[in-house]
């Protein structure tokens, strides 16, 4: 439920933001905003607005698969507001590089949601690396997927033609393994022994 309560809260305010741009300026990682006029809420709202539609889909299609398969584990450890702390911290955590390197540049922005739904999908690959998706009716085994999504994240990258921040997969992927570690030590082992014991579907 907490899931699809973020997936809603993100399309709303995406959709809005696509024909307010007011409304988007306001709410980008703009560096300067932060440095100088201490609008640090934007280290948090660049994740609620995206570039495009597609941009979009894509990110909230991963929230939907992976957050609703892992949200009991952060409610459980941190308590009713647990997945939301950790989808806010993550998408955070994984902004504050890019902001540190461009808090002088005026012309650096940046937004997405990428950062927090990295964090999640790479916490539910510690726990279910072989479990089964479907991605345009193909079944993928997660940890396929997940390769794939990070592929896709370091070319788009390299390509450098839009406001979206791919690095922050990186850092968002990153925080997502630490943080889930640093709640639950032994699922390092136990990834590695599902790992090393392929069972596609479960």
């Amino acid at each position: 439920m907490t899931t699809l309560i973020l997936i809603g809260l993100t399309i709303t305010i995406s959709i809005i933001a696509f024909n307010r741009r007011p409304l988007l300026e306001r709410l980008i990682l703009w560096p300067p905003a932060i440095t100088e006029r201490h609008q640090y809420e934007r280290l948090l709202t660049y994740g609620l607005i995206h570039a495009d539609p597609r941009h979009l889909i894509f990110n909230m299609f991963t929230l939907y698969f992976f957050g609703r398969a892992v949200e009991g584990f952060y409610q459980q450890e941190l308590g009713p507001a647990g997945f939301v702390l950790f989808y806010a911290s993550a998408i955070i955590a994984a902004i504050v590089p890019t902001y540190l390197q461009h808090r002088r540049d005026p012309n650096y922005r940046s937004l997405g949601a990428s950062g927090g739904v990295s964090a999640v999908l790479f916490a539910f690959i510690l726990f279910r690396p072989w479990s089964t998706i479907y991605v345009f009716v193909l079944p993928v085994p997660a940890i396929l997927y997940a390769l794939a999504y990070f592929g896709w994240t370091y070319f788009q990258n390299q390509q450098q033609r839009s406001n979206i921040n791919h690095s922050a997969h990186l850092w968002g992927a990153v925080y997502g393994v630490a943080v889930t570690l640093i709640i639950e030590p032994r699922a390092l082992g136990y990834f590695l022994t599902q790992l090393s014991q392929p069972h596609f579907g479960r």
